[in-house]
């Protein structure tokens, strides 16, 4: 099959055929900052400050301080790209990503010699230097450090032995040391850590970095569609439809991407925490999301390195944290989580979602409800509870008819527009646990909130009551084939 993806290159060379997809310098950048604030404005776009845009990958060629290295930045900052790796249609995302988490493919254990470890660095060795061996960017000039923005880390529970991938920031901090920022309560790896410290041992980890998109995108589930103990790698599995190759780690009892481009091999160190910008004193850690510069966190946990293996002439891959990459790895395993509740408790009635670039694709879903009889008035109010159900981070659902294309923010501003009225079609739900990078989320934002990362969840009712619907029929135009007229419909 051609163009088959399978790891970081294939997709890449997937991405030279499609035009304006990819787009490669050998010109010598700064990984300091510069790096990112050039893809600013190649194709950064989501939450990043403007002038930004959405628009190719790029590859930097030439890193400084970092002789034969390669960075990969943006492979999914586009959901065209995204649906053009899994093989799919774009607005199909949600639904391909819902059907691969109900039909799971568990990864395997290879025992032939992996890709990613063709060259092996021992801590031990006296040069061993991870501000060396890994051209680890930052993204703005305050961030606390060099970080790692998209590294799978992989860990096994101590008690049940369950395995799961999950992405976190991880900051260079010596030679042989990373910080891991945990989310309190939101990620399966950090919930091993806490029981490995409770039971006095190290938690063996990998970070693969540089791998197939599917995997990238796969990991970002979240409960309840993958509740503790459900491997993420299994989602990967059954997009690609063949199990994900894991290979046994060289200084750790852990397992890794076998065809990784990098793979950084430690321990999660118990009782032990660190100040993520301790090298720089910022303040700050990286951007998040949703569009700010996250502060930085003294309760980072430390990951102790014992070695890097790597692909020969690997690629590093890095993410511009607020950007479209972003909205594409969590935005859309969301509305793959949202599709799938609400299917399940009113089938039919949902015809699409999306988790929109605006919202840094946690913070706002759309939901596209289909009303056929006057029984469903009111059901779309329902899945709106649902979508929040099933995603947690999420604080504003937006409610729209069949003929709104949901995809549109613009068409889905003309229904708020002309089919919404706030006094009747604004529901809250006050005092309800959402996302700490949210600033707004504050009792310094509102007297109404009690702790920080407590929001109003809102839904905004854009539907047309089934009662009136013939008052709100869209301008009909006759259907006509554009293909007739040379140059009518743009290059796709």
């Amino acid at each position: 099959m051609p163009n088959k993806v399978t790891d970081l290159r294939s997709a890449l060379d997937l991405l030279r055929t499609m035009p304006g997809q990819l787009m490669e310098t050998d010109v010598e950048v700064e990984p300091m900052a510069e790096l990112s604030g050039v893809y600013r404005y190649v194709g950064a776009g989501g939450t990043v400050m403007r002038p930004t845009k959405e628009g190719p990958a790029m590859i930097f060629g030439n890193v400084l301080r970092h002789p034969g290295a390669r960075v990969a930045v943006g492979v999914l900052a586009s959901r065209k790209r995204a649906a053009a790796l899994l093989d799919c249609r774009p607005e199909d995302l949600g639904k391909v990503l819902c059907k691969s988490a109900e039909n799971p493919i568990p990864p395997v254990l290879i025992q032939e010699p992996a890709l990613c470890q063709q060259v092996v660095h021992r801590a031990s060795e006296p040069d061993f230097d991870l501000y060396k061996l890994v051209p680890a960017p930052t993204n703005t000039p305050d961030d606390g450090g060099p970080y790692i923005t998209m590294g799978m880390c992989y860990a096994t529970h101590p008690d049940t032995g369950f395995s799961d991938v999950t992405i976190h920031r991880l900051c260079i901090q010596s030679r042989d040391e990373l910080s891991i920022f945990f989310t309190p309560g939101a990620r399966h790896i950090g919930a091993m850590a806490e029981r490995a410290e409770e039971l006095g041992q190290k938690l063996p980890i990998s970070i693969s970095i540089g791998v197939d998109p599917a995997i990238e995108i796969g990991s970002c589930f979240e409960p309840p569609t993958t509740p503790m103990g459900y491997d993420e790698l299994a989602v990967a599995g059954a997009l690609r439809g063949e199990p994900v190759k894991l290979c046994r780690c060289l200084t750790v009892e852990e397992r890794a991407i076998a065809n990784a481009e990098y793979v950084i091999e430690g321990e999660i160190l118990p009782h032990v925490r660190v100040r993520e910008d301790q090298n720089t004193d910022t303040g700050y850690a990286m951007p998040e999301f949703p569009g700010y510069t996250g502060p930085a966190s003294d309760q980072c946990w430390m990951i102790k390195v014992t070695a890097v293996t790597h692909r020969e002439n690997p690629i590093m891959q890095t993410c511009i944290g607020p950007s479209e990459e972003h909205v594409s790895m969590a935005g859309i395993p969301t509305e793959a989580s949202i599709y799938g509740m609400v299917e399940r408790a009113m089938p039919g009635k949902l015809q699409n979602v999306y988790c929109a670039s605006s919202g840094g694709g946690k913070y706002m879903a759309v939901l596209q409800i289909k009303k056929s009889v006057p029984s469903d008035e009111g059901r779309q109010r329902q899945a709106a509870l649902l979508a929040f159900s099933a995603f947690s981070e999420l604080k504003h659902v937006f409610l729209v008819d069949e003929d709104v294309d949901c995809f549109d923010m613009n068409d889905v501003l003309w229904a708020m527009n002309t089919r919404f009225q706030g006094d009747a079609d604004i529901i809250t739900i006050p005092g309800v646990r959402c996302h700490p990078l949210d600033p707004s989320n504050d009792p310094s934002c509102s007297a109404g909130i009690r702790d920080h990362g407590i929001a109003c969840k809102t839904i905004f009712d854009c539907t047309v009551p089934f009662d009136q619907k013939e008052r709100f029929v869209r301008a009909r135009f006759m259907e006509a084939d554009p293909l007739k007229w040379k140059g009518v419909l743009p290059n796709e």
